[in-house]
């Protein structure tokens, strides 16, 4: 109770900054405002924010200076999640249980809705973090979303729908596939973990814990998702299911299949509760042990 207690302050804490950082003045387009909170505001787990704010204190900081940073992270996340959705991407109808931005309020609005949230993203920290961390987190924040993070992994994603040799500089089905994954999903939530740290100071050996656990933890966290595409309860989810086979994507089900793809997810999580040996027992540290746990058992 006390750990769930915990992390449902810290989700509460993201919540209303969140709604503070995008309720924005009548300059602003009405529509474009709408649509940027429909997606941001309308739930989610606040995943990776949550992880930015317990990595901080499992560093023994203050978590408060890392709040513009998870604030950033999620608006990178819902970005991508909006044009993920678009019909040049997944084309997907439901997000959350919900009509997806496209189509609530058309292709072009979420395209603008999503390209707002990623700058803002970046203005966030710019404005509100703190001057000595406003260098080092941007750097952060952009190689975890950039072309060597989230971007460069789902062009290769696009790619392997269509053709494994397409351009990818992966030609092993395996290798390629962990390479995407870590990037697509994984590169945001060792972003999450190391921008923690960055706002409390950590050091050296600390930062590299830090990014082995989001490492193990993102590639977990994917292999589960493309889990539940082949064995998930939509309504639970709160999107499609089967998405990825009628695609042609290249999942761990579709290479290695269910139960060796369940046993390559508990190894990576196994991976990522050690590399936090290195931090001493608190309430940050045992949430996030939770949250790595709790991902082999997720519903959605």
């Amino acid at each position: 109770m006390e750990r769930l207690s915990y992390l449902e302050t810290l989700r509460a804490v993201i919540n209303t900054q969140l709604d503070r950082l995008t309720d924005y003045p009548a300059a602003v387009p009405p529509r474009l405002k709408e649509a940027m909170r429909y997606s941001l505001l309308q739930g989610g787990k606040r995943l990776r924010p949550i992880l930015t704010l317990a990595s901080a204190e499992m560093v023994g900081g203050d978590p408060t200076p890392a709040i513009p940073a998870a604030c950033a992270l999620e608006m990178i996340h819902t970005y991508s999640l909006i044009h993920d959705d678009l019909p040049a991407m997944d084309n997907d109808d439901l997000r959350r249980g919900n009509p997806t931005s496209h189509v609530k309020f058309g292709e072009a609005t979420a395209i603008l809705a999503g390209d707002a949230l990623l700058t803002e993203a970046f203005a966030t920290i710019a404005r509100t973090a703190d001057e000595s961390l406003r260098a080092p987190m941007t750097a952060a924040l952009a190689e975890a979303a950039g072309v060597f993070g989230m971007i460069g992994g789902q062009t290769d994603d696009v790619i392997g729908e269509k053709n494994l040799s397409g351009g990818s500089a992966f030609d092993d089905r395996s290798a390629l596939l962990h390479s995407i994954h870590k990037r697509k999903t994984g590169a945001l939530i060792v972003g999450a973990f190391r921008l923690g740290g960055l706002a409390a100071s950590a050091d050296a050996e600390q930062l590299r814990a830090l990014s082995d656990c989001g490492e193990a933890f993102g590639l977990a966290f994917q292999i589960i998702d493309d889990l539940l595409d082949v064995t998930g309860n939509e309504k639970l989810l709160g999107k499609r299911v089967g998405k990825d086979a009628a695609l042609g994507k290249l999942t761990f089900p579709n290479l290695l299949g269910i139960d060796e793809s369940r046993a390559e997810a508990a190894r990576q999580v196994e991976a990522g509760r050690h590399a936090l040996d290195v931090f001493a027992e608190s309430r940050a540290k045992s949430a996030v042990v939770e949250i790595l746990e709790s991902t082999l058992t997720r519903k959605s």
